[in-house]
């Protein structure tokens, strides 16, 4: 959790998203689970890949800025950054909650 498993997966952003979707904000929904599930090193580190800043990426998951084909691809991978960050957590979860119930022994 906080930098790209995979660095250097390629993601086809027209697998993602349908061309209605381009010229508005993400979904809210989609916006929710980007900003939990994702930090701003993989902001920074997709910034870097994909030459989209580190800004735009921000404010289209921020819903302060449309989609477009040019930031899709960002956004893509951090749509992929947030499914392998969400798996984690939800294993790291699970091995804290059978830790506790052991202390505590309910």
């Amino acid at each position: 959790m906080g930098t790209l498993k995979h660095f250097d997966l390629t993601i086809n952003s027209e697998n993602v998203f349908n061309k209605d979707e381009y010229g508005k904000p993400i979904s809210e929904d989609l916006s929710v689970i980007l900003r939990r599930n994702t930090s701003k090193t993989e902001y920074a580190d997709i910034a870097m890949r994909t030459n989209v800043s580190f800004s735009t990426i921000r404010d289209v998951v921020y819903r302060t800025n449309s989609l477009t084909k040019a930031n899709a691809e960002a956004i893509s991978l951090l749509i992929h950054a947030a499914f392998e960050n969400a798996i984690a957590y939800k294993l790291q979860a699970e091995g804290d909650s059978l830790f506790l119930d052991d202390l505590l022994k309910v």
